[in-house]
């Protein structure tokens, strides 16, 4: 079934991880209704909780993205995913605030490398051209575990309680853990697998780069400051940033504001994930046929990044007018289909401006100015729904970091040499 196509049952597994680490990360989300009232905590309490995950997460991203480019997405990946899915487990043993707190702080360390080593294993095992439909197809995993986690999580709690639920989501990523292990190498040339046809297309792909070859010599530290890298770090923080409301606060918007029974949010709180889905997927097709039809191959990834974004923004000022359930269930829907239709290219950017050596702690590093707004978001809107009027003002807030985003990204990412200077890679890659 994989033969010379080995690297589709990597992104299958990479797709499955993905699957798996949101489900895990959003359960929370949809448990929320029972674990506010089980262990008394107020809507500030349970944004800070929901924000506590990112502070880890953030930070190794950028260190997982470097542990990745030094040790091999191999080890990174299986280490990450076991300590995840044990706290996982963790969390349905907790009793009080505290607890909660320091089992997701830790929780959010452990997730932390997933997508920086997603992309460092993108960037070894696949042809550029492929680059954007495979980011798609992977992070599509995401969305997927986002939509999964609400019927599943919540028919587990309603039936067996939430600790059950966490439990069982959590013995998931363990049994995913064995296959990794025993299925992935860090290169294709280690892998006895994988066809010498295969080795070969990707070689040749990745042998061409749009970068001079004086931009292979530059250290990390540099890279990490290029206006380019931050403007995408902004772009990426816009996305994430109504990404993580979403997923944090979806359950409880639609039980709070839109007065839906818990049996009913269960199932709607999937519609716009699984759009999300469609988003990765369709998004990542769209982009890369935009990137073989373009000769400006970094325009063609800014403008699968950035028009996406600012539709989202838009759809996310119309929820507010939304005269029906429907009505703002389908606009949301809209939101995430947009932001992850642009995700995808943002991090396909990340390899039309750094060198193989150098992308997993860019993407790291960018990952981190993302998640940033993982650490702000949750609080933020449980902030604006308790003093603030409700969820209208966290809306407007989120549509005008979008637009902040685009702004950045189409000023200020480009490249910092004449793409003429380049063509194959003849330089020493830096190490």
């Amino acid at each position: 079934m994989f033969a010379k196509r080995y690297r589709f049952l990597i992104a299958f597994l990479l797709f499955i991880a993905g699957i798996i680490n949101y489900m895990d990360r959003a359960a929370l989300g949809v448990a929320a209704p029972f674990v506010k009232q089980d262990l008394n905590l107020s809507p500030s309490e349970l944004g800070v909780i929901f924000s506590t995950f990112f502070f880890g997460y953030a930070l190794f991203a950028f260190v997982g993205g470097q542990l990745a480019d030094r040790y091999g997405p191999r080890s990174v990946y299986s280490w990450a995913a076991a300590s995840w899915s044990i706290l996982c487990m963790l969390t349905g043993a907790v009793t009080g605030f505290a607890q909660m707190f320091v089992v997701r702080a830790l929780f959010g360390f452990a997730e932390g490398p997933m997508n920086s080593t997603t992309n460092r294993t993108i960037t070894t095992w696949f042809p550029r051209e492929e680059t954007a439909r495979t980011i798609g197809f992977t992070f599509s995993g995401q969305t997927v575990g986002s939509a999964v986690a609400a019927p599943v999580v919540g028919l587990l709690a309603i039936q067996y309680g939430w600790r059950v639920a966490f439990v069982a989501i959590g013995a998931l990523g363990l049994l995913w853990v064995v296959a990794w292990r025993l299925l992935m190498t860090d290169r294709p040339q280690d892998n006895p697998r994988v066809d010498p046809e295969e080795i070969a297309l990707v070689e040749r792909s990745r042998a061409v780069t749009h970068l001079a070859p004086s931009d292979h010599a530059r250290s990390l530290k540099e890279y990490l400051f290029l206006p380019s890298t931050l403007s995408l770090g902004l772009g990426m923080f816009a996305v994430n940033y109504t990404l993580y409301i979403f997923l944090s606060w979806l359950p409880s918007y639609l039980t709070d504001a839109l007065h839906m029974p818990v049996k009913e949010m269960a199932l709607v709180a999937s519609i716009p994930w699984a759009c999300g889905f469609v988003g990765y997927v369709g998004g990542g097709v769209v982009a890369d046929f935009v990137y073989t039809r373009m000769g400006d191959k970094l325009a063609a990834r800014k403008i699968t990044t950035i028009v996406p974004l600012a539709v989202a923004g838009v759809a996310l000022l119309a929820v507010n007018a939304a005269t029906s359930t429907a009505m703002a269930v389908s606009l949301i829907a809209l939101a995430v289909l947009m932001l992850t239709s642009s995700v995808q290219s943002c991090w396909a950017t990340i390899h039309e401006l750094v060198p193989e050596a150098r992308v997993g702690g860019v993407s790291g590093f960018i990952h981190l100015l993302s998640n940033i707004s993982g650490i702000i978001g949750p609080t933020a809107t449980g902030l604006a729904v308790q003093y603030l009027g409700g969820y209208a003002s966290a809306f407007v807030i989120a549509a005008l970091i979008a637009a902040a985003g685009v702004v950045a990204m189409a000023i200020f990412v480009r490249r910092p040499r004449n793409p003429a200077e380049a063509g194959p890679l003849t330089a020493a890659k830096a190490v």
